[in-house]
């Protein structure tokens, strides 16, 4: 595992994770030490923590509570993974909602209206955005604790060799999310009938086969926005929207604000999410 600091605050600090563990390598219990939000920008592991298995892959959210021990597990996990980690102090927390279901959840499956911020994040620690990560880092957090207070999460019930299924075909989906890709395609990549496909995945993963395929391209969508080289027409297109207004309405929907509004944010624009960050 390599680590690195990436902002050291009072309230927030921030590092990037890079593990290339795979099913040789011996897991080991660690302990948050503090509440955090990690954010799965690439790859897939395993987390056992609270008596919960849970599977995070890409726009996933590994969910830290302070002294909760936790075992990340790599099974069938061979391509690694990467998380942008945001550690915040107990001030922090207190104001933006010390919910204790949601602060020992474990993790939360891609959601869209954390996955645009999480690649917003992104691009902030990559230097291609001029919002600081600070700032990001507490829009992340408030949007974290927004959009999950109130969500339900049944614990999965699948075997390990059906957990696998589902990841792998969830990091397919991911690489060919640019694609056209139906129900078919997906199940038959994991040697299921659509039915058992659709159930198996939902159950492992917290969403279904389609909504992390819009998802997936919204994210990527999300990670090219920043680069103002690059047509908002184009890259809808790239990413696998074959419509543009659907693109726009459903960025939208999942971010809060417009593509458009989205990149001005990045560049600087702090107006765009000034009312979220004046409730912090």
């Amino acid at each position: 595992m390599a680590a690195t600091s990436l902002l050291q605050r009072g309230s927030i600090s921030v590092s990037e994770y890079r593990c290339t563990a795979g099913p040789d390598d011996v897991p080991f219990a660690e302990q948050h030490q503090c509440h955090s939000i990690s954010y799965v920008r690439r790859g897939s592991f395993g987390c056992h923590t609270r008596g919960r298995h849970h599977e995070l892959i890409a726009g996933a959210i590994l969910v830290g509570h302070p002294g909760d021990e936790y075992t990340c597990t790599h099974e069938h996990h061979v391509c690694g993974d990467e998380c942008l980690s945001f550690f915040l102090s107990p001030e922090l927390v207190e104001t933006i909602g010390d919910k204790r279901d949601i602060w020992q959840s474990g993790s939360v499956p891609p959601l869209p209206e954390l996955m645009v911020v999480g690649e917003l994040a992104q691009a902030a620690s990559d230097g291609h955005s001029d919002i600081g990560l600070d700032e990001i880092g507490q829009l992340f957090a408030n949007r974290f604790v927004e959009t999950v207070s109130g969500r339900t999460q049944k614990p999965p019930s699948a075997k390990v060799r059906d957990r696998r299924r589902a990841v792998e075909a969830a990091l397919w989906i991911d690489a060919h999310s640019h694609r056209p890709i139906e129900l078919d395609d997906a199940a038959g990549e994991a040697g299921l009938s659509p039915f058992h496909f659709l159930r198996l995945f939902s159950n492992v993963l917290g969403v279904t086969p389609h909504q992390y395929l819009v998802r997936s391209r919204l994210r990527h969508a999300a990670r090219l926005l920043p680069d103002r080289d690059r047509a908002i027409t184009d890259i809808a297109y790239d990413v696998g929207f074959g419509d543009l207004s659907n693109f726009v309405r459903t960025f939208h929907r999942a971010a809060g604000v417009s593509p458009r509004g989205f990149r001005q944010a990045s560049r600087g624009d702090r107006k765009i999410f000034q009312e979220r960050l004046a409730r912090l």
